[in-house]
């Protein structure tokens, strides 16, 4: 088949998705989040500059809904318990199963939706990178920020760092704030249950769930308001950028399956046995021995036995 046959038929195959071949890939994606995290960690005293450069924005722009919040989960330990629980699991458990459920019911939506939400995460792994930064629980106290995750350490499994497991708080970059993507998947949950969901209770899940952890992670001190800002920020450039991410990697997919096809077609061509088995003639010859057919109309009218060859019978040669 000629090459350009072949990507014609490539470019017209759907492609077709498979979970033996998601789930390494969202596996390996969230390993490469995960590293790249830690590895972004930054200069402690270069993310608490951030820190509290994003407070004196806030303030001249009159945003201060984190200081009210934090006190509200700090005095009223019935919000904070709770609060400090969906900060700590939620975010990991919400998005893998909201995945796995496109994927199960609404596959012709869940390429789209999973490129959304891995781009926009890479986006946010370039934010922590370029500006990593301090959130308000590790503030100075003089802020007036306490960190409610480890007042109330001794309700959940985390210690005093982060939502990290007593112990473990050394594997998790504590200066990763800026975005927040606990806002940003939270979004992305809100806009799957809102879109594909098709009942009341999914539409009002689809409200409650983002705005609830947006309120949680002020009033627990783990992010500022401009850090939920940016979190959905990027959740709308990686919304932008889905269709382009998906032309490239369908260009990839594709070449390197025309490649594939090509190179399996050109090892059939050589393996195939020549139909003449090696006996070509031109034109006028004869292979000796060979049998010229008995019909009338093969010889002439005029032609004699000695002319029609091995064909004749015996006694007139």
């Amino acid at each position: 088949m000629p090459q350009s046959e072949i990507v014609r038929a490539q470019a017209a195959r759907p492609l077709r998705l498979r979970w033996w071949s998601e789930l390494p890939l969202i596996l390996l994606v969230y390993a490469c989040y995960s590293a790249g995290r830690l590895l972004a960690r930054g200069d402690a005293s270069t993310a608490v500059d951030h820190g509290l450069a994003i407070l004196r924005i806030e303030k001249v722009l009159h945003l201060n809904a984190e200081h009210p919040l934090n006190r509200l989960f700090t005095r009223e330990a019935w919000l904070g318990v709770p609060a400090d629980f969906w900060y700590a699991s939620l975010h990991y458990l919400v998005t893998p199963v909201l995945l796995i459920w496109v994927f199960r019911s609404r596959a012709l939506h869940y390429r789209a939706a999973r490129t959304w939400l891995m781009t926009s995460t890479f986006l946010g792994l370039i934010g922590f990178t370029l500006m990593p930064t301090c959130p308000p629980r590790l503030l100075d106290a003089a802020h007036g920020f306490v960190d409610t995750m480890a007042q109330y350490s001794s309700y959940g499994w985390w210690g005093g760092e982060a939502s990290a497991p007593r112990g473990l708080g050394g594997l998790t970059n504590q200066f990763a704030a800026m975005p927040s993507l606990h806002v940003g998947w939270s979004l992305w949950c809100g806009v799957m249950l809102w879109r594909l969901g098709g009942t009341r209770l999914a539409k009002v899940a689809a409200v409650v769930y983002p705005t609830v952890t947006t309120i949680v992670v002020m009033g627990t001190a783990n992010h500022y308001f401009l850090d939920a800002a940016a979190g959905a920020a990027v959740m709308g450039a990686g919304l932008l950028l889905t269709p382009l991410v998906m032309k490239l990697a369908d260009r990839i997919f594709r070449r390197g399956a025309a490649k594939t096809e090509l190179s399996t077609s050109a090892s059939e061509d050589a393996r195939a046995p020549i139909v003449s088995g090696g006996c070509q003639t031109s034109t006028g010859e004869r292979i000796p021995r060979q049998r010229e057919s008995a019909f009338p109309a093969a010889a002439g009218p005029d032609s004699s036995p000695a002319e029609a060859g091995d064909g004749a019978p015996a006694a007139a040669r």
